[in-house]
């Protein structure tokens, strides 16, 4: 039996809502058996993620992150789905379609249900690959929003926005708090977003950390958000959004709301800030290659 690899001309049966559409009802299943291995070399990453929900399949995908690529994307990796009935490979996936599919559909399932419906400007904070699928994914659920861009980068933000109808900006102190969304996707160690930035109303959503040394959002944020995460087993204790601040007593696991497997505390009071961390996971990743797989087959 030949094994189908699904690549990136899959993007033209999928669609965004589509897809947080697939990740709530994948949630909705028993809960997933998950397994992750993180390996470094300085700054580099090899990151492997496992996962198996009854009824849906298994998954494995490895990614390697090498932020010092220059002409090579720093992000690259392998997908591999199998039956759940068999165990048997049903297909490979491209990897940089199911990351971007997967990246920006988890955290537009957060802000379809945390941010505020009329939400008419939002920032992105970072110029990269994830930022530029924010991008179209934002503007599916928030079509009438104008996006503005913000990297450490002034270069990058001007090109980016010219390439994707934004405004670039430069000072975050002064565009933080006029964004209703905030959504993040920079490899900072060192918090961008300081909390007294903030004001009732706001949606922050944190993409790009996920080493235990990597914050994106100071402890304010923390202190004056309802927070809530995709995974607490993929957050809590691995990725340092969450992990420092737990450990310094700056919150406690009590704090965080929910995660995707209690979506019915994914709610807000208009005057609420909410802040969402997006840590991703195998369980994500096998939830949406299997909807692609579902999509073009």
């Amino acid at each position: 039996m030949t094994v189908p690899f699904i690549g990136p001309e899959a993007e033209a049966s999928l669609d965004w809502i589509a897809l947080t559409d697939a990740l709530a009802a994948g949630h909705a299943l028993p809960r997933a058996e998950i397994g992750d291995t993180f390996l470094y070399r300085g700054g580099d990453t090899m990151l492997s993620r496992a996962a198996w929900i009854d009824g849906l399949g298994s998954l494995v995908k490895t990614a390697t992150i090498f932020p010092g690529n220059r002409g090579t994307p720093p992000i690259n990796g392998a997908v591999s789905l199998f039956s759940d009935g068999d165990g048997t490979l049903a297909a490979m996936l491209d990897f940089h379609l199911v990351t971007k599919w997967k990246t920006a559909g988890d955290s537009l399932l957060a802000a379809r249900r945390l941010a505020r419906p009329d939400s008419g400007r939002i920032l992105i904070v970072g110029s990269g690959t994830v930022a530029a699928s924010l991008r179209t994914a934002y503007a599916a659920a928030f079509p009438e929003a104008v996006f503005e861009v913000w990297s450490r980068d002034p270069d990058r933000a001007r090109a980016f926005a010219a390439a994707h109808d934004a405004e670039a900006v430069t000072d975050l102190a002064h565009t933080v708090p006029r964004a209703d969304i905030v959504t993040c996707a920079t490899m900072t160690t060192d918090p961008l977003i300081r909390g007294e930035w903030l004001r009732p109303g706001q949606h922050l959503d944190l993409i790009g950390a996920y080493r235990p040394d990597m914050r994106e959002a100071d402890d304010a944020c923390l202190r004056r958000s309802r927070v809530f995460v995709d995974s607490r087993d993929t957050v809590l204790d691995h990725i340092g959004e969450l992990k420092i601040p737990l450990a310094a007593g700056v919150v406690t696991p009590a704090d965080v709301v929910a995660d995707y497997y209690d979506l019915a505390s994914f709610d807000r009071d208009p005057n609420d800030i909410t802040l969402f961390k997006n840590g991703g996971g195998a369980h994500l990743d096998l939830m949406t290659a299997r909807h692609v797989l579902d999509r073009v087959g």
